[in-house]
């Protein structure tokens, strides 16, 4: 149950940010907007509660197309070692899950954190008819729709307008020169930040507009584009407070632990920052590019892994070094896996059912899920099939995770998938 005064606190928190933020050179038109702003506050007798003080979800996609196959490593199958000659990853260096399959030997942070017991590994996930475009596949990964229909929204934009109502922007954050499909939305939820630590307003600003909103009206305009106008005021406005709160945050708030010197580790200090900081978020998204392996890819492959790795382990020592490590989790996925054979090009072309990895201090760890099999005659077309969809992921999470109301879920992804045990108790 939510305290009256923490609920008091928070009114007035907003109520006089948004003051402060005004008090500077106002245009007459924004002192509607924060009218408008103070009354919607006003009128909501209970705030939700947001990452500052609940639990925290990190979207991290391995762009591309992760080989899950040379992540988890299916050591003891003929079917794995006459498909790949060249690329087969030698048993003996193989970190064992089990008398089966193990961890690339490059992912030996990723082994430690898994004997801590704060790492699942999903085995065998994808979708029916599953696409080989990046782009289409992606797209499915991110709206949660089904192989042959299309959506605007993103499934996590759909979480925020179902269950984000009263709050700002902030609610999600993106490392991402442009928004992620995954955060679209119907309302003006959600930032994308290249640089949280050089973040300036007018970045902000230009940034917060992820709605796809535009007027071109001039003034004098009807009623119905007047107020279309007056959204984009306030969504400017909520830039601008975001803004200040979010360079505040990175100014003051330091990580507790080294990061490694790579893209994704530096991605995921900046959000240990703002985790630590207290940003008010519940989401977080971040990517990993470079996993598109059709040619040499044992070197190249085995250097991501390991920068996914050490990235992962710094940034869980991080937030747990914060006293955070129990509010939140890591959720990775890739757009598809690879084909099960090698190519001439000592490569791997695009395939279809991967694992997933979910990281965090208060997960029923260890490892889950079917794993293919990769004899001949059980493929489909020479690739992997799947034995847990997606959005099951998807939905356990938003139900056990972000405690979504369970038919709230469905509706958020469209319809009922089978729930799996995730999270610890």
């Amino acid at each position: 149950m939510t305290n009256p005064q923490q609920t008091t606190r928070r009114q007035f928190l907003r109520t006089s940010m948004l003051g402060g933020a005004l008090s500077w050179s106002v245009p007459g038109f924004l002192s509607g907007t924060f009218d408008h702003l103070h009354a919607q506050t006003a009128a909501s007798s209970v705030q939700p509660v947001t990452g500052k003080e609940g639990r925290i979800l990190v979207v991290l996609q391995l762009a591309g197309g992760n080989d899950g196959l040379n992540t988890v490593v299916p050591f003891t199958d003929d079917h794995y070692h006459r498909a790949r000659p060249k690329l087969r990853l030698d048993p003996g260096k193989i970190l064992r899950l089990n008398d089966e399959v193990g961890l690339a030997p490059s992912l030996d942070s990723l082994k430690a954190i898994y004997d801590e017991g704060r790492a699942t590994i999903v085995q065998g996930v994808g979708y029916p008819n599953p696409n080989r475009s990046h782009f289409r596949s992606t797209e499915i990964w991110h709206t949660a729709t089904d192989a042959d229909r299309t959506a605007r929204e993103g499934w996590i934009g759909r979480y925020f307008d179902n269950a984000c109502q009263g709050e700002d922007a902030r609610v999600g954050i993106a490392i991402s020169r442009q928004s992620p499909q995954a955060f679209s939305n119907q309302g003006s939820k959600g930032i994308s930040l290249q640089n949280p630590a050089n973040l300036g307003a007018d970045e902000a600003d230009s940034e917060m507009m992820g709605a796809g909103d535009s007027v071109t009206d001039a003034p004098g305009m009807p009623a119905q584009a007047s107020r279309s106008l007056d959204f984009l005021e306030r969504v400017s406005l909520d830039a601008r407070v975001s803004s200040d709160q979010i360079q505040q945050i990175m100014a003051s708030a330091r990580n507790q632990v080294s990061y490694p010197g790579n893209p994704l580790a530096r991605d995921l200090s900046f959000i240990g920052r703002m985790i630590g900081g207290g940003m008010p978020t519940r989401i977080y998204y971040v990517s990993q590019g470079g996993f598109d392996t059709h040619r040499n890819q044992q070197g190249a492959h085995e250097r991501l892994l390991g920068q996914f790795g050490t990235a992962i382990q710094a940034f869980l020592r991080d937030l747990e070094a914060q006293g955070n490590l129990d509010r939140v989790v890591v959720l990775t996925f890739s757009e598809f896996g690879r084909r099960v054979a090698e190519n001439a090009s000592g490569g791997t072309d695009h395939g279809a059912a991967a694992p997933l990895f979910l990281f965090g201090g208060g997960l029923q760890a260890g490892l889950t899920g079917q794993a293919p099999s990769l004899a001949p005659q059980d493929l489909a077309g020479g690739d992997l099939k799947h034995h847990l969809d997606f959005r099951s992921v998807y939905a356990s999470l938003l139900d056990q995770w972000l405690e979504v109301a369970p038919a709230a879920t469905n509706g958020i992804l469209g319809r009922s998938f089978v729930r799996m045990p995730l999270i610890a108790g």
